[in-house]
């Protein structure tokens, strides 16, 4: 069984290896400070929003839009209503964004629909009337000074950034907290870290904006990827863009609370991880010998290894109890290991989650109760990852949309508790 031991614990150094830094990221936001800002200037700014059957919900994003403190008339709403058969494009437009729709079920995926609604922006407006775009999805709900935020960070010069990610149903369960954990760890010691010690940025999901030059070199929006939030992302940091980080920009969305849902989303992500190495991986290892180092290997790290070592470290665990159980072998120093190995997992995601409740605590809008207890149950939520991303590697993994009902206003979310 040595065999077995040995292995697991050289997969432990080499995550350890891998993401130390991860580690150097949280210190960084106590001794660093942010650059003062440019003075900012006036912007055209289109907002892109994507929306299938979210008449629930794109009211309320519309509503919080319209409430910006950055001048209105320099702000454009886009709507494309993508394959809907409920009332989005009538609320939409009631509520007065510019509305498309797309109906096209051959082609499924927010990337093809972004593409469709900024061709029809192009037509209308031509490609140089906007200043710069910025993607929101239909559930989110913007704090009032969210776009005036994005803007000032646009004008330190950062072609391409993103925004604070918070949750508007934290609360609601274990699946709901272990995603808004994992989103405002995501903001404040990976982007807010990486603002600081000016390498790139990553953008997530929604809430983050580019240039109209970056759109036009592409030749329009070309990432349909089942990520194609990664793949934009990389696609530019391998263009030696740094992608800045609006800290004090703050958005909300809702997150899933049901497992089955979470598994889909959750295995899409995994499998587009790895599209994204696939059409990428040479390019951010070739890189790694340029002064792009840095973010290159960021996101490496982002996209592959915890992936491989940890479907690695459960294939060895499995085969090792095999065979133990064959060949009638002593466990107890494998169960030694094998546990200490879990425990190591656990307790380094828990202090991630502990240290991010802290700081956020005044952000995270539930309970104090419920803030402490999903502090335990978030290296669960982790956890689940390990068998989606194995699924991922063999499953053939199609974009299905992911259904928002949480109809809340700003103020309802930001209530106290």
């Amino acid at each position: 069984m040595e065999i077995f031991e040995v292995i697991s614990k050289i997969l432990g150094a080499i995550f350890i290896v891998c993401y130390a830094y991860q580690f150097f990221y949280i210190i960084v936001t106590f001794i660093k400070k942010e650059k003062p800002h440019k003075e900012p200037r006036d912007n055209r700014i289109a907002i892109l929003v994507s929306a299938r059957n979210e008449e629930a919900v794109i009211g309320n994003l519309i509503r919080s839009i319209n409430n910006q403190s950055y001048k209105r008339e320099l702000i454009t709403i886009f709507v494309i209503a993508d394959n809907c058969d409920d009332n989005t494009a009538k609320i939409s437009g009631e509520l007065g964004a510019k509305v498309y729709e797309r109906f096209n079920k051959e082609m499924i995926g927010k990337g093809y629909a972004l593409e469709l609604l900024y061709e029809n922006i192009v037509r209308d407006y031509g490609d140089s009337y906007f200043d710069a775009y910025l993607v929101l999805d239909a559930d989110n709900i913007l704090d009032v000074k969210y776009v005036e935020e994005m803007n000032r960070v646009f004008c330190d010069g950062y072609e391409v950034l993103t925004s604070y990610r918070n949750s508007k149903n934290y609360g609601d369960n274990w699946i709901s907290a272990g995603y808004g954990l994992w989103f405002l760890r995501e903001s404040k010691y990976l982007n807010y870290s990486r603002m600081l010690l000016n390498t790139s940025c990553a953008v997530s999901g929604t809430g983050f904006m580019f240039s109209s030059n970056v759109i036009r070199e592409v030749g329009g929006w070309k990432f349909f990827l089942l990520t194609e939030d990664i793949e934009f992302t990389i696609h530019n940091v391998t263009k030696g863009r740094k992608i800045g980080y609006a800290s004090n920009a703050e958005l909300y969305d809702e997150q899933p609370t049901k497992f089955s849902q979470s598994w889909n989303q959750r295995l899409r992500w995994s499998k587009g991880y790895l599209q994204v190495w696939g059409k990428y991986g040479g390019l951010l290892s070739k890189n790694l010998f340029s002064k792009s180092f840095r973010s290159c290997y960021d996101m490496i790290m982002t996209i592959l290894p915890a992936l491989i070592i940890s479907i690695l470290t459960c294939i060895n665990i499995a085969v090792g109890y095999i065979y133990g159980a064959i060949c009638n072998a002593e466990l107890s120093g494998f169960n030694e290991t094998v546990l200490g190995t879990l425990a190591g997992m656990y307790l380094t995601l828990y202090i991630v989650g502990f240290i991010t409740t802290l700081t956020e605590w005044k952000k995270i809008h539930t309970s104090a109760l419920k803030k402490l207890l999903y502090t335990f149950t978030f290296p669960f939520f982790m956890f689940t990852y390990i068998p989606i991303s194995f699924v991922a590697l063999f499953k053939k993994v199609k974009w299905t949309p992911i259904t928002h009902n949480k109809s809340v206003s700003l103020d309802e979310i930001t209530k106290e508790h």
